[in-house]
């Protein structure tokens, strides 16, 4: 027979008092001690955990938040409005948001870590490189125009920080204008030639240049023939691979060693470059991974000179590539010639005021623009994806496709792979 306890911890039948009750009662009481010390001690780890949750939470915001601050302290935030003189108005356009019109010039100054490249310190900062980045109001649709550096232009009169005109100049290369007057000066002669009203601007050094292709692991190109670029020492062997750092900007860079050796030739081995960063950025999901995010805010913020506000707007401009589709973000350059009143350089033909006209209506580019576009679809070996855009890759089923893109003898010019 089981003996059980009674209402006071007596187990029934035994006697009260008795040696083996005593026994029962105490090991009964033990019991309930130890089970109410590991009550206590569930809810000390309970509240542990939480206490240790919680200060992981605010420590995971303070994290964000400082990190945030630090980019925008790192940032450069210059705003040109100011300096700006005559500006056109921006046509309305129909769409969800406004398209946008950004200016990106490349700086080669020296000056500041990682942009002594070659040891040309105390030579000014000039910009080799401009390029009108245009977005659709319906997010559709993207391109970038590239002028040549060697662009004759009616330079007008710019204005520095302090209001004191710049005279302009006639017959003019285009990267004079940065040479004189910076960023400022570049968007006043843009916008009183082309006619187009700029939205944002950005200025990016070497370092800010090589932080970014980094910060994607390297970007894939095909080199056709070596490139020796003996300025920097630096040989870059023929054959598809991805390239970074000091190679990616002796890519960009080098001219008279690779194509024909010009220089429209050679922005165009510059647009294929910055395709392919783009296909990579959205492919690897860059634009919505924290952590490729995190380093590429990383790369940006100390190397660029912009009038916006903050990171989260440049944040938000990329996100902004993300829907359009690989085969929609094209780059093209300006239509030109070779001058015949100045050795080197060059003129734009009539046809370049199509093209203006097509950004001011927010207009997808047409048949005769494209047909030399580079696409970020565009395989690095020479085949051209599709302009539809579905599926964000453009492809095409690894068919060639000339019946839009750049041919094989323009690929072949700009020294890239056919």
């Amino acid at each position: 027979m089981t003996d059980t306890p009674d209402a006071a911890g007596t187990p029934s039948g035994a006697p009260a008092g008795s040696r083996k009750a005593r026994r029962v009662s105490g090991s009964l009481t033990q019991r309930r001690v130890a089970g109410k010390r590991r009550l206590r001690r569930r809810r000390t780890v309970a509240k542990v955990i939480a206490v240790t949750l919680a200060l992981l939470a605010v420590g995971t915001a303070t994290s964000v938040v400082l990190a945030y601050n630090n980019w925008n302290d790192r940032l450069r935030h210059v705003d040109l409005a100011g300096q700006l003189k005559d500006r056109p108005e921006k046509q309305e356009v129909e769409g969800p948001q406004e398209p946008l019109n950004i200016l990106v010039m490349g700086s080669d100054t020296r000056e500041g870590a990682g942009n002594n490249i070659d040891g040309l310190t105390g030579d000014g900062e000039r910009s080799d490189t401009t390029i009108l980045l245009h977005l659709s109001a319906d997010r559709e649709h993207a391109y970038g125009i590239s002028i040549p550096r060697d662009t004759l232009v009616d330079r007008p009169t710019c204005y520095d920080e302090g209001g004191n005109a710049i005279e302009g100049a006639e017959g003019t290369m285009w990267n004079e204008a940065f040479s004189v007057g910076g960023a400022a000066c570049t968007i006043q002669q843009f916008e009183q030639i082309t006619g187009v009203r700029i939205d944002n601007y950005v200025v990016i050094d070497f370092r800010g240049f090589k932080d970014m292709v980094n910060a994607l692991d390297g970007v894939e190109v095909c080199i056709p023939e070596d490139i020796v670029d003996p300025e920097h020492d630096i040989t870059l062997e023929a054959g598809t691979r991805e390239i970074r750092d000091d190679e990616a900007l002796s890519y960009v860079r080098v001219r008279y060693t690779v194509g024909d050796g010009t220089d429209p030739n050679r922005i165009r081995r510059q647009q294929a470059f910055m395709a392919a960063m783009i296909n990579k950025a959205i492919s690897a999901g860059m634009l919505v991974r924290p952590d490729r995010m995190l380093s590429f805010l990383n790369a940006v913020t100390g190397s660029i000179q912009t009038d916006y506000d903050n990171v989260a707007e440049l944040a938000d401009l990329g996100r902004s590539f993300q829907g359009i589709g690989l085969g929609n973000i094209k780059f093209v350059t300006t239509p030109w010639v070779y001058s015949t009143t100045q050795e080197g350089r060059v003129e734009w033909t009539d046809e370049v005021d199509d093209l203006w006209q097509l950004v001011m209506d927010d207009e997808p580019l047409s048949p005769e623009f494209a047909q030399d576009a580079i696409s970020a679809a565009d395989d690095p070996e020479g085949e051209t994806g599709s302009s539809d855009g579905e599926g964000g890759t453009g492809s095409n089923g690894g068919r060639k496709n000339r019946d839009q893109g750049l041919s094989d003898d323009a690929r072949a010019s700009a020294g890239l792979c056919t």
